[in-house]
């Protein structure tokens, strides 16, 4: 995929993503990414970390609102995104949420005259005293795998400002922006 065609998906994923409260209100100087990943291509060994048994992953069951105060301890407007009927992925730490994603299907778009499959995480999280443990990149790591084995065609992160974390797991940036506008 060109980058043409990843700002025509961006358009498509995101219609109104500029005029949106939080964007506009970014400062000029903050850059953004949009990264891809042909689900094709991932490769679920090329970041490995092994864990004790207190560690697990799965989806979420519990109490929603237990998720959502976890989840304004790391970014407070996130909690809107966390309903109770949402795909919610977690990585736990004696039963206990270290770090939490929305699993989202972003829909079916035409590019280049072929159908793809778009799907990834959102909203990705780690609660301050669980982080730089490998839990959340591992957490996305495991999401990535099953939108691959759901027949997603590519999966997606959407406002991120750590690329080089994605990137671990083998995301490339599709395109930058600012509150402007793509650049």
């Amino acid at each position: 995929m060109d980058k043409h065609d990843c700002i025509l998906l961006f358009k498509s994923i995101y219609p109104d993503h500029f005029e949106r409260e939080v964007v506009r209100g970014l400062p000029d100087d903050l850059v953004f990414d949009e990264m891809i990943l042909p689900l094709s291509e991932f490769d679920i060994h090329k970041y490995d970390k092994k864990f004790n048994d207190s560690i697990t992953f799965g989806f979420y069951y519990g109490d929603i609102d237990e998720l959502r105060s976890n989840v304004k301890k790391v970014v407070e407007y996130w909690v809107d995104h966390f309903n109770e009927n949402d795909r919610i992925y977690c990585g736990y730490i004696d039963g206990k949420i270290a770090s939490f994603c929305c699993v989202n299907d972003m829909g079916t778009y035409k590019i280049n005259g072929q159908e793809i499959k778009i799907g990834g995480p959102g909203c990705v999280g780690t609660l301050p005293e669980y982080r730089n443990r490998g839990i959340g990149l591992t957490m996305v790591k495991n999401i990535t795998q099953i939108l691959k084995e759901e027949d997603f065609d590519y999966s997606y992160i959407h406002f991120t400002g750590i690329p080089e974390w994605y990137e671990k797991l083998g995301y490339k940036t599709s395109i930058k922006w600012n509150r402007n506008g793509v650049m």
